[in-house]
């Protein structure tokens, strides 16, 4: 007993004289006094600042110089140093016993969009073990972190939001992104085998414009809402671009929700400054291209068979969603159509998806539920993610079963590597007809109805004629822009999706159909000439009026206007049932039809005597008994006919 007294004497003695030995040493150029909790901190602060110069410095080291396999390494080491010693021994400064004496510990982090009053801000979101963080990264010489807002977790609800839709001009705007940064990234590579000092300057101007193209990108392009509701009152909006990313998060704070810490110290300064640290040591990309991925990755098609899947514990609607990345970065690809209350459910369905800087494909198992509203909601019975190896799956099919949580997915993946085309320049992109002109949509189906508007009418003649509210009652925005996905990739993928879904989400589609289109069905230069044939009060020169100026459209226009009059014709006949009147249908169709010329100074309509031209042209030929029968398909000629 007396011996280990003895002990304790020494040692609460040494660690007294260590601690004025620190206290009393000083740099003779800044004259800084340490702390013994410094000093014990500096080899690891040295670590991190070794990490970082190595880092700068394998940026500009050619790929060719001796060197510079030897700094990867170092990097490797160094960084894997630190991942070890952040998990086990938390930042100091931002160590905080919580009330259960457990530590706080960063959980989990990552860059995604905070959405908040109709705006759009790209954060880096830190989940700790108590609560929620949102900063906004300051690049610069010397990185730092400013503080948003945070949210405590005990008493969070966590919800997933409808998916929002992103406006037509977003989407062009997108797709001449997409190009750029297509193009910026293989300037970078070509640039990095020229001219050592020529080609660092130019790739240095190359990556600063491919992180402005791609902060808006990343900004603008996430649609689905991860809710976040404090007990506080305080709420906030978090947007991902991946299913599979939302239900990680979701997971996540669902988990840590169960703890219950209170009375929590959070010191925001000391918070959102040890954060930088934290980046060093995790580095969540804010870019697609780092000097470690340039050259990686799957690059040409990847085809994708979903065939079949078991384990079921009960009948579901039920289909597939695939995710792929591009530089780390995901996005859904594809999905399979939806099977109703099945237990093994047989798809068969081949996905052929252009990849660039593949690295993962994800797979997640999704049911559509029936609410009591008679809406469905998406609810992730499991999901899987599938490490993409080039030699494997070279240009061969390999089957293999994949494990959703419990439930088994057989799928057969197959790779041919070639170079890539700009995105638009494909001729995937040529076949896309959302935002295109209906005459050119016509012209290369080969008809004078374009195959959406036929197979939209003719599944809403099938099941939708009764449909109480048709056309006036929103469908589902996920199934809607699944449609519109499948109609711009795959036809027949979509003439599947059609007969499942439903079938308000089949009459949304096809209203999309007629809002997206660049140049309304009846074109703007129509709009005076048709306002003034409504005033015509002799009501046989009113007719000869309206029908010579329908006649004068052009012949794919005309007769997919028609062929729409005759349906809505059909749904106005079911008025008693459906409750949608020919006043009623022309209310919603006129705003989406007829619209007057942009630039037009002379005989301008005010707003509302804008929107009753609209609603009265299409009302009087909804009533008219006099319309020519429209033809959906072109002529065919014979060689005589042509002669």
């Amino acid at each position: 007993m007396r011996m280990l007294w003895r002990r304790c004497t020494n040692a609460c003695k040494l660690m007294s004289d260590l601690k004025t030995l620190a206290e009393n040493m000083s740099c003779k150029q800044t004259k800084a006094k340490y702390t013994i909790e410094a000093l014990l901190y500096k080899p690891l602060d040295r670590v991190t600042k070794t990490t970082l110069v190595l880092h700068d410095l394998l940026k500009h080291t050619p790929e060719e110089h001796l060197d510079y396999p030897l700094l990867q390494e170092a990097l490797r080491i160094s960084s894997s140093f630190l991942s070890v010693v952040n998990e086990e021994v938390p930042n100091k400064k931002s160590t905080v016993t919580l009330s259960k004496g457990k530590v706080r510990q960063l959980v989990k982090d990552g860059f995604l969009v905070d959405f908040s009053n109709g705006n759009r801000s790209f954060r880096h979101i830190f989940l700790f073990t108590d609560l929620i963080l949102c900063a906004k990264l300051k690049q610069g010489k010397h990185p730092h972190y400013r503080f948003d807002w945070y949210l405590p977790v005990s008493g969070l609800t966590v919800r997933c939001g409808q998916e929002c839709n992103i406006p037509s001009c977003y989407q062009l705007r997108m797709k001449d992104l997409k190009q750029k940064i297509f193009l910026l990234r293989r300037n970078i590579q070509q640039e990095k085998r020229g001219s050592k000092i020529l080609a660092m300057r130019t790739c240095d101007r190359a990556k600063k414009k491919l992180l402005e193209y791609e902060s808006w990108m990343l900004t603008h392009s996430p649609t689905i809402p991860l809710e976040l509701h404090s007990r506080y009152g305080k709420n906030h909006t978090l947007l991902l671009s991946s299913l599979y990313e939302l239900y990680e998060w979701k997971d996540c704070i669902e988990k840590l929700t169960g703890e219950s810490f209170e009375k929590i110290s959070v010191d925001l300064l000391k918070l959102t400054s040890s954060c930088v640290k934290l980046r060093s040591v995790h580095h969540p990309p804010s870019s697609s291209f780092t000097e470690e991925n340039t050259d990686k990755g799957l690059c040409g098609t990847l085809s994708v068979m979903v065939h079949s899947a078991t384990e079921y514990q009960k009948p579901a609607n039920t289909y597939i969603s695939l995710e792929l990345d591009s530089f780390g970065y995901f996005e859904n690809r594809g999905q399979t159509r939806v099977l109703m209350d099945v237990s093994e459910p047989i798809w068969e369905e081949e996905f052929s998806l252009e990849v660039d800087g593949a690295h993962y494909l994800r797979l997640l198992c999704v049911q559509q539920q029936e609410t009591g509203e008679s809406l469905t909601e998406d609810k992730i019975l499991g999901r899987t993610q599938v490490e993409l190896e080039a030699n494997f799956i070279q240009n061969k099919w390999r089957r293999m079963a994949v494990t959703l949580n419990e439930i088994q997915v057989s799928v057969s993946l197959k790779y041919s590597a070639h170079g890539l085309q700009p995105p638009g320049s494909s001729c995937t992109d040529q076949s896309e007809v959302f935002g295109v002109l209906l005459g050119i949509t016509a012209e290369r189906e080969g008809v004078l109805v374009p195959n959406l508007v036929r197979y939209c009418v003719e599944e809403i003649d099938r099941r939708g004629l009764e449909e109480v509210g048709i056309y006036r009652i929103s469908g589902i925005a996920t199934e809607i822009q699944a449609l519109r996905t499948a109609f711009n990739t795959n036809l027949q993928d979509a003439i599947s999706r059609l007969k499942t879904v439903d079938v308000n989400a089949v009459s949304g589609t096809l209203k999309l159909y007629f809002r997206e289109l660049p140049e309304p069905l009846i074109p703007p230069e129509f709009f005076q000439p048709l306002a003034r044939g409504l005033e015509v009060a002799d009501k046989e020169k009113k007719e000869c009026s309206m029908i010579d100026l329908l006649q004068e459209i052009p012949d794919a226009n005309r007769n997919t206007f028609l062929f729409l009059v005759q349906h809505l014709k059909r749904v106005s006949e079911k008025k008693d049932v459906n409750k949608m009147t020919i006043h009623n249908l022309a209310t919603v169709f006129g705003p989406s039809l007829l619209r007057p010329p942009k630039d037009s100074q002379s005989d301008a309509v005010d707003i509302s005597q804008e929107v009753v031209v609209q609603v009265q042209v299409v009302f009087y030929y909804l009533q008219s008994n006099n319309l020519p029968a429209p033809q959906t398909r072109r002529k065919t000629y014979t060689e005589s006919e042509e002669t």
